[in-house]
């Protein structure tokens, strides 16, 4: 009777494969991703290959060459999107000087190019994709060769302007972002940059989109995959205390850091909104022993994933352009699928939507029920929420599969749901249904870290 009356009480919630199909369905989130063009796409990347170098010490006084010219031909972009929405973008430039030993040896301005639509009644609370508007070859320091960068990272610069086209025309509670960096390739200055300028404007960064490379469906193998990508996650957070690190140890949340509850709802997002397109979440801050642009927002706390194509192939990333014994080396664009371009596109696009008309993840999760038979949970108040929705799932679970409404309490008690057993968090919900990203109890899963690091003195 016990077995039967817990199997009873599991099948009360609502279950499913991801965090979002289990919520509203949204006619929004549907009809923005069938606005991005491959053939837009296209020519935004062919644009920045046209700039021969965007090498972050390249040449920056011509309008044809180099990271100058290819940084004001996004501004321009940015612009023309701007006037079109009636204003709606204001663009950015935030840069710093830069001297960083091996790779920028002298002082160098690192400049990014970044539009910001404005939310229209929580401004504060951000959505920030990025992409790395710089390029490379073999050597590392080498600012004067041809490195076209059509799909590292032209693919992600395109797929930002793309979104900013189309999120511009439709107006959000939340502020979004939209973030051409350079310095990538020289030890992720530009990423630094920004991260710091959203610090000291206030930001609440609540993701970080860092695409990176989403263009290519050729892998090293041979194998061509157009169907998948992935989602690079960190586990526990950059920022973890000492004491933070000997709780989670203990009580769990290595896999439920608010990066990690990010790529749950990108995943859940590509479930219902895109057709045979699936996020393969990896427990990975980035590849291994290698990075991008989105640590720099981690190591302030924010969180953030890098979103990059399933399938890799190292022969056309950071190679001098060449042929040798029949290989074809080098970043071109042939070495780009527009079609899949899009679809990452869309998500990025999708994704944005939802989280920037959701309200902001719950604060103050906590969590009570040691050696009692019910788990109880709760939160503060979220401004714009009118309601909260409980979820867990087995400890071994990769996705939330229980969940409960809460209607506008901030506590509830799960009856007969012991806490020992399952892992727990709560989300917000608008009004008009869109859900936030699950927030797990305790600073392990906090989308707003207790502490962020001040600027340094003297900076």
């Amino acid at each position: 009777m016990r077995l039967i009356a817990l199997a009873a009480l599991l099948a009360l919630p609502s279950a499913a494969s991801a965090q979002t199909p289990a919520t509203t369905d949204h006619p929004l989130l549907h009809q923005l991703p069938t606005a991005v063009s491959a053939d837009r796409l296209r020519a935004d990347v062919e644009a920045m290959v046209s700039f021969g170098t965007r090498h972050t010490l390249s040449e920056t006084a011509s309008d044809t060459r180099g990271v100058g010219a290819a940084r004001r031909w996004v501004e321009r972009e940015f612009q023309s999107i701007s006037r079109d929405c009636g204003g709606c973008l204001q663009v950015v430039l935030p840069a710093q000087t830069v001297t960083a030993l091996p790779r920028i040896p002298n002082p160098t301005e690192v400049v990014n190019v970044v539009a910001i639509q404005r939310g229209t009644t929580d401004p504060d609370r951000v959505i920030v994709i990025t992409g790395h508007l710089d390029s490379r070859v073999t050597d590392v320091m080498n600012a004067t060769d041809d490195a076209p960068g059509a799909n590292d990272d032209a693919s992600g610069v395109a797929a930002l302007i793309e979104a900013a086209r189309i999120l511009s025309k439709e107006r959000f509670p939340a502020t979004l972002v939209y973030a051409a960096l350079t310095g990538e390739e020289q030890g992720l200055h530009g990423a630094r940059i920004l991260a710091e300028y959203a610090r000291d404007n206030g930001w609440r960064v609540m993701a970080n989109l860092n695409n990176d490379m989403v263009g290519n469906i050729a892998g090293q193998n041979g194998v061509i995959d157009n169907t998948r990508i992935r989602v690079f996650a960190e586990g526990t957070r950059t920022l973890e205390t000492q004491a933070e690190a000997d709780s989670r140890r203990y009580n769990g949340g290595e896999v439920d850091s608010p990066s990690r509850n990010l790529a749950r709802f990108i995943d859940g997002i590509a479930d219902r909104y895109l057709t045979n397109f699936d996020v393969e979440m990896v427990y990975r801050t980035d590849r291994y022993g290698r990075g991008g642009d989105q640590v720099a927002f981690l190591r302030l706390g924010f969180p953030a994933v890098r979103i990059t194509e399933g399938s890799e192939n190292y022969d056309r990333q950071h190679q001098d352009l060449r042929t040798e014994n029949g290989v074809v080396y080098g970043d071109t664009i042939d070495g780009v699928d527009f079609d899949y371009l899009a679809q990452a596109t869309r998500l990025n696009v999708a994704t944005m939507a939802a989280m920037a008309k959701a309200p902001a993840p719950p604060t103050g999760v906590t969590i009570a029920g040691a050696v009692q038979p019910d788990t109880t949970l709760r939160w503060s108040a979220v401004p714009g929420a009118a309601g909260y929705r409980v979820w867990w799932r087995s400890t071994t679970a990769p996705q939330w599969t229980h969940s409960r409404w809460a209607g506008d309490a901030t506590e509830l008690v799960l009856k007969g749901v012991i806490i020992d057993d399952f892992f727990f968090g709560v989300s917000s919900v608008s009004a008009d249904g869109y859900e936030s990203p699950v927030v797990f109890p305790g600073p392990a899963g906090a989308f707003i870290p207790a502490v962020v690091p001040p600027r340094p003195a003297g900076s």
